[in-house]
């Protein structure tokens, strides 16, 4: 078979299984020829390595993975793509493809099943609607695999790997951070994908934390505030968190002050373990009043 990645190819098999783009999934089908293989050489994808792929369209990357993984498993939400899938995949029979949701299925079973005692890495080409749900669930679930090496819209790239501090950090990046070390790889341009998009794409990895790296007394609290926070970026932090968490302004600017953030801060000024440390302040005051009670 000619390669998955060249255009005339990629048309001929869709072409012969009646296969049409659908806008809804956010289906852009890779072309360029060196995007894939860098991918899945950055992503670790070794011998004793299990790989699980998210949406892998017709192929194209499964293939590269395929060839440098012990097994990879892809899930695909579009059962349209099964039989083309069956057909481009069946010279590699360590790839294996399940049809489901992957917002929905149960991961922890999912890779316990599959990658019984491998290193697992996630790889994917994410659809842009997507992007911050697939990610955060990887993340949230502290599931046992120890990176995610993902093809992101640009911009939404710039986003997750922003540090703290920066312009660009918003609620995402914080909490990227919380779980992750973040890395830009490379940048794609939107001339690489079938239909091609209308914005250019870039490949990050997020390498997952052995442990967390500040400490917070209450999770949930920590990522009420962080979301709070950048809800309404153009008020200052004590503002915004006040209205977001429901919080007296009083009350917040003496947290603020214990926790060594200027009255007047923003959202994006805000380091990790500042946060971590006005959190464990807003932790430590419901306790109080709970017990109060």
């Amino acid at each position: 078979m000619n390669s998955l990645s060249n255009i005339g190819t990629i048309k001929e098999i869709l072409s012969r299984h009646g296969f049409t783009f659908s806008k809804a999934l956010g289906q852009n089908f890779l072309i360029n020829p060196s995007v894939c293989p860098r991918m899945a050489q950055e992503c670790g994808a070794g011998e004793q390595t299990g790989v699980l792929e998210v949406g892998p369209g017709i192929g194209v990357l499964t293939v590269e993975l395929a060839a440098r993984a012990k097994k990879v498993v892809a899930v695909e939400l579009d059962d349209r793509l099964l039989p083309v899938l069956q057909e481009t995949l069946a010279g590699h029979p360590n790839a294996s493809v399940v049809h489901g949701d992957i917002l929905k299925l149960d991961l922890h079973r999912l890779i316990a099943e599959e990658f019984d005692g491998m290193d697992v890495a996630v790889c994917a080409n994410l659809p842009y609607y997507i992007t911050s749900p697939v990610i955060m669930r990887f993340l949230e679930e502290r599931l046992p695999i120890r990176s995610l090496t993902v093809m992101v819209q640009k911009e939404a790239a710039d986003r997750i790997c922003a540090l703290p501090g920066q312009r660009a950090a918003g609620a995402l990046s914080l909490a990227v951070r919380y779980y992750a070390q973040p890395e830009v790889l490379f940048q794609v341009s939107r001339g690489s994908f079938l239909p091609a998009p209308n914005v250019d794409s870039a490949v990050i990895r997020l390498n997952i934390l052995p442990q967390q790296p500040v400490s917070v007394d209450s999770e949930q609290t920590f990522f009420a505030l962080v979301r709070a926070s950048f809800g309404q970026r153009r008020k200052t932090l004590c503002n915004a968190v006040s209205a977001g968490m429901g919080l007296p302004k009083e009350t917040l600017s003496a947290m603020m002050a214990a926790a060594g953030i200027a009255p007047q801060a923003r959202a994006e000024q805000l380091t990790l373990e500042q946060f971590a440390r006005l959190s464990n302040e807003i932790t430590k005051q419901k306790g109080e009043n709970d017990h109060a009670r």
